[in-house]
């Protein structure tokens, strides 16, 4: 009910401006916003690295508006969710990447859904990693279409499965350049667009052709720093595509080019020097870089920003070029760079924060930026620097200024305070809102006994083993109304007297006595360097029968009696078509 409010008031807002300044979409520009996955700020040639080959960011970083001290988030899916609302990721409900920590809340006002009510096309390819089922995937938070993956990461990134909305499609090629030549076909239609271009690179697991690889090596870097500069590599070809297709479409001008990463360098390798990589709340684990092109605007090309900027000041920012006001009620932390960048206005107010999870919820890691000094707060570690006279963190002030400790410490709590007022307890899975299978991955169980991960931590893609006798994992969902399902498992088993399962939804059950074994077959990956996350395997799908789930907030438990070598990978509700 809220968003078809705001979108009433924006398409107000849009026949406004568009009767005092004739057709509105004359003047809306394009918008090309690409951003990589773990490419630190010092992943680029025009940050100084002598070792990465990236000509085409480092043409367009000359083209373009620079911010120099660009902020994001320590970790993929907060950067995401503040980049897309313009609001702290804790304000969204997003708190961390896995166990449905990562899920934006459906109420939330995405900048698609902004744009989208202001006239333009929209468009994701790539990375999601906000919520894998609708409403909370890219379709119910305002893309018209997408084509990607809405979990943390792939298993393989050649020849991958990914999502065409609601179906899943095979992609032959190497996911960044498959990625690319969507974008491109996006972009050639008519209206104006916003394509958000996600890269699922440098994120492992590390997986990159020969032609990109075999440079690094010969220059002596091992396995995975050769990989991931030949993933880098790969990305700059593909923005060099990119531009030269805005150039072919006669759309260069009024095209709004906008490139970032979502987080500090995925491993210790040149970093400008900064400290900290990635889950960091130190300059190395969230200082990123970041550039705007836009030729019609008249900016100076090559110019650098030093104010303080972040992720969460792109919504403002683009709303103003639009000329499309944000509504008080949308609540938005960020604030418009357009005054930095036409008038070198410099906020010497601002703060900036930020909060990182380990593993478990708590109040810290965290840290507060202002204009000069950064304060950093994790367990038993509390530091000050001076970010104008000690950039690279060497110096601790905190016990020479022990005031400006106390102060800093206190905006935290009370922006922490402030930012989780609405609770952090990830919402259900939603079944009923579309007509295709809803997936139940293991790695968003709500909670588990006598089972584990097989990766230990239950990132995206992860499964659930070492079951004992009477294991359990339960799934917790919300039923608009009552509808009949078709329950289908993958997992894989071993045949054993008396071992069954059961599944439990509400007053329905279904069981299977394991007669006949099942085993998952694994598929060919391509690593450079043993990797961190589970494996890909081709799951059995077993069908269990149907039931009837009412409406409201249900537990989806599965439990294993005796259970042999049994390992799970999902649980699928498919709507039985025809019932009402």
């Amino acid at each position: 009910m809220y968003k078809t409010y705001f979108i009433l008031v924006i398409g107000f807002c849009t026949l406004q401006c568009s009767s005092e300044t004739g057709h509105k979409e004359d003047r809306l520009p394009n918008i090309l916003l690409i951003l990589t996955d773990d490419q630190g700020w010092g992943d680029v040639g025009f940050h100084d690295n002598d070792v990465v080959n990236t000509p085409h960011l480092d043409q367009l970083a000359q083209e373009s508006i620079e911010f120099t001290r660009f902020y994001v988030s320590p970790v993929c899916a907060p950067t995401r969710a503040s980049l897309l609302t313009g609001r702290y990721h804790l304000a969204t409900g997003v708190t961390w990447v896995t166990h449905r920590k990562e899920v934006m809340r459906a109420s939330e006002v995405t900048l698609a859904e902004f744009l989208k009510a202001s006239g333009y096309r929209t468009g994701l390819f790539g990375k999601w990693h906000n919520g894998k089922q609708y409403p909370h995937d890219p379709n119910g938070q305002g893309f018209d279409e997408f084509l990607g993956f809405k979990e943390g990461h792939l298993n393989n990134y050649f020849d991958a499965t990914l999502a065409h909305n609601q179906d899943l499609v095979a992609t032959p090629g190497y996911l960044p350049d498959v990625l690319t030549d969507s974008a491109i076909a996006f972009m050639a239609k008519e209206g104006p667009f916003f394509c958000y271009l996600a890269y699922n690179t440098p994120h492992s697991p590390f997986q990159v052709s020969n032609e990109y690889f075999l440079p690094y090596k010969d220059q002596g870097l091992d396995d995975k720093n050769a990989a991931i500069y030949g993933m880098v590599t790969n990305i700059d070809h593909n923005v060099g595509r990119l531009l030269k297709a805005l150039l072919r479409l006669d759309k260069e001008q009024e095209t709004l080019v906008i490139f970032l990463s979502d987080n500090g360098p995925n491993g210790h390798r040149y970093n400008g020097g900064f400290k900290g990589i990635k889950a960091h709340v130190d300059e190395g684990g969230v200082r990123v870089p970041f550039l705007m092109r836009y030729p019609a605007r008249g900016w100076n090309k090559g110019t650098k920003v030093t104010s303080m900027a972040a992720h969460i000041d792109l919504f403002p920012t683009l709303a103003e070029l639009i000329g499309i006001p944000i509504p008080d009620s949308l609540e938005i932390h960020g604030k418009s760079l357009v005054s930095a960048i036409e008038r070198e206005e410099i906020d010497t107010s601002r703060y900036f924060f930020t909060h990182q999870v380990r593993r478990t919820f708590d109040t810290l890691p965290g840290a507060v930026r202002n204009e000069r000094y950064l304060l950093t707060l994790k367990p038993g570690d509390t530091a000050l620097y001076d970010l104008h006279d000690d950039p690279y963190q060497q110096t601790d002030l905190s016990d020479a200024m022990p005031q400006r400790v106390t102060t800093l410490a206190r905006k935290y709590l009370d922006w922490f305070l402030e930012a989780t007022k609405k609770g952090i307890t990830p919402e259900s899975v939603e079944i009923g809102n579309t007509s295709t299978s809803i997936e139940f991955p293991a790695s968003e169980i709500f909670s588990r006994t006598r089972t584990q991960f097989k990766g230990k931590e239950g990132w995206a893609n992860d499964y659930l083993v070492d079951w004992e006798d009477g294991g359990r994992a339960s799934w917790r969902l919300m039923s608009g109304s009552s509808r009949e399902y078709e329950v289908i498992l993958q997992a894989s088993y071993q045949a054993s007297s008396g071992s069954n399962l059961k599944i439990n939804i509400g007053d329905e059950e279904l069981e299977l006595d394991i007669t006949q074994s099942r085993v998952k077959e694994p598929v060919e990956s391509p690593d450079r360097v043993k990797r961190g996350e589970v494996y890909e395997y081709r799951w059995p799908g077993i069908s269990l029968g149907t039931v009837v789930i009412t409406k409201g907030v249900h537990d989806l438990a599965l439990t294993a009696t005796n259970p042999k070598d049994l390992e799970v990978k999902s649980i699928s509700l498919k709507p039985v078509q025809n019932n009402e």
